[in-house]
């Protein structure tokens, strides 16, 4: 019998996986705690739970501003916001939806755990959002997965974003959710995009 030919990680070939191959063992608390404590993100919120009211960061004037009353009958499902030191592809922060038992307020700051990835589109192209549960809630915080939200909130969130800008003439596309791993890829690969600019910029915080 001819040895194993070694796996080209470039090649479009297809490799069957059998029993008798080693399967990579579940993580262990420890290994999930230090992946935990890494994964802490700090948010800013600039929209509190169950507002109509649309505040935005002013990235000139280091403040929130009022953008806009929502034209359409509905209010934010969760605090919404975004990650600091981060940049999505669109080149603005990450966005963040926190499930929170009560509302903030703009500008506060919350220390959360990303828990999913929820994909969509606006008009201006994709426009990924990190869910994330809150460090200090204990309503929340002993939640881990996306599985173990609420099936009907996850559609009440979709909802919201699929009609929020119906009467403003404008289009939303939902294309779903993603688990835990994806959305601590998103935080990662937003996190590097931010540190290339900021070396682009001679280190000055954007």
């Amino acid at each position: 019998m001819s040895p194993e030919k070694p796996l080209d990680r470039n090649s479009s070939e297809i490799r069957i996986i059998t029993g008798d191959e080693p399967v990579c063992p579940p993580k262990t608390k420890t290994e999930r705690k230090a992946e935990d404590e890494e994964m802490v993100l700090t948010i800013l919120i600039e929209i509190p739970k169950g507002s109509q009211n649309k505040y935005e960061w002013d990235k000139e004037r280091k403040i929130i501003k009022f953008d806009r009353m929502l034209f359409s009958a509905v209010h934010y499902p969760s605090d919404y916001g975004f990650i600091l030191d981060t940049l999505a592809e669109d080149t603005d922060p990450l966005d963040a939806l926190v499930l929170v038992s009560e509302p903030t307020f703009p500008g506060c700051l919350i220390d959360a755990k990303p828990i999913g990835l929820f994909r969509m589109r606006d008009e201006k192209g994709p426009d990924e959002k990190i869910l994330c549960v809150p460090m200090g809630d204990p309503h929340w915080n002993f939640i881990q997965e996306l599985s173990d939200v609420p099936p009907h909130l996850l559609k009440e969130i979709e909802h919201f974003f699929r009609i929020y800008k119906e009467l403003e003439k404008k289009k939303t596309g939902v294309e779903g959710w993603e688990d835990r791993d994806s959305a601590i890829k998103a935080v990662q690969a937003s996190r590097k995009r931010y540190q290339d600019k900021q070396k682009q910029l001679g280190g000055s915080r954007i």
